[in-house]
């Protein structure tokens, strides 16, 4: 027992001259550092969009989008307190626009997706071409264009900011710059790029290069495109036992992921239909389209409406439920983790 003892103290001793050195003994903490499985102090959780939006539009009688730059309320996960993430790798906010507002052109190296949440006739302009926004359309402003917002309509614009601000930070890779004036000079009409890229074609030229970046053609992806895509899978077979109807947005110039860093699909799930539980390394946000549901995630159970935003963590058990036909949009870091070789997934009973 002495010896014991004498071993600890000396070990302790040990320790305490290390430490001024910043030298640290792995074996006292190589448990938290090799897990067996994923830990994620992100926590499952659920945003009434109603009430949120509320606060937003309160926001926007106090504080304008110049003054803001960009007037946002974070989405930040209640397990990541301080650091502005809905998951370790991911961040997400809500943004307003209000008529006759515009958000100043700036861009950065952090890739970014808006998805609509509502009002319609305000635009995101990338590098000088607008994107006229419709409820649930998918809008990209990738790593480092410019791009700027207005809102030329009579109503406010509500979106759902996606970036991987966390992801960026963990690389200490962050850059930015502001355009001196408010708005990017018009390039191109809008809807440019959707009209020559949207239909799974390029347009073929014997000496010049495209406008946009032959990695990246493709920012707008539209509801009115994709969600009659969804309704035709819908038709044609039945819904996969795990993910239901599923559909991945993809970048038309190399067949993979919308963005290096982040990953966009949808759902659909017939009213009644119920998924087998399934677990996958990427936390992914979802937002409710359409219908209702309830999601149960591990031992917790979330009730699912109208533009509700949801967080479900990496490796937590998901099963989904859809009370009426249930339409979903999620968005995770799945790309980033296949591409290092970390992506796994498993679904009960298979």
């Amino acid at each position: 027992m002495t010896r014991s003892n004498d071993n600890a103290a000396q070990l302790q001793q040990l320790y305490n001259e290390m430490r001024p050195q910043s030298l640290y003994p792995l074996w006292e903490v190589l448990a938290d550092l090799v897990t067996s499985q994923p830990r994620s102090p992100a926590l499952a959780w659920r945003w009434e969009y109603a009430g949120a939006r509320d606060y937003l539009l309160r926001a926007g009688d106090l504080i304008s989008a110049e003054a803001a730059e960009r007037r946002v309320l974070i989405l930040e996960n209640p397990g990541l307190a301080g650091r502005s993430g809905i998951t370790t790798s991911l961040y997400a906010g809500l943004q307003l626009i209000l008529p006759g507002e515009v958000a100043p052109c700036h861009r950065h190296t952090q890739s970014a997706l808006r998805f609509v949440m509502e009002g319609e006739g305000a635009y995101t302009a990338v590098d000088g071409e607008k994107a006229v926004m419709a409820p649930f359309d998918l809008v990209l402003t990738p790593n480092w264009q410019w791009h700027d917002h207005g809102n030329t309509s009579g109503r406010p614009m509500i979106w759902l900011d996606g970036l991987d601000i966390p992801t960026i930070r963990h690389f200490d890779a962050s850059f930015a710059e502001r355009l001196p004036q408010a708005a990017h000079p018009e390039t191109v009409p809008p809807g440019d790029s959707q009209r020559r890229y949207g239909r799974n074609l390029r347009p073929m030229r014997a000496s010049t290069a495209d406008r946009r970046p032959a990695g990246q053609p493709l920012f707008h992806y539209r509801h009115a495109d994709w969600r009659p895509a969804l309704a035709d899978l819908a038709a044609a077979e039945a819904p996969d036992p795990v993910l239901g109807h599923a559909l991945e947005f993809l970048n038309p110039a190399d067949g993979g992921a919308i963005m290096p860093t982040i990953s966009a699909h949808l759902r659909h799930l017939p009213a009644g239909f119920e998924t087998r539980p399934r677990r996958s390394t990427d936390g992914t946000v979802f937002v409710v389209v359409e219908g209702r549901g309830e999601a149960r995630i591990d031992d917790e159970v979330f009730t699912l409406d109208d533009r509700d935003i949801l967080v479900v963590p990496s490796w937590r058990e998901l099963t989904l439920r859809a009370t009426t036909d249930l339409v979903l949009f999620g968005y995770s870091d799945r790309t980033a983790q296949e591409k290092l070789g970390l992506y796994r997934a498993a679904a009960a009973g298979g």
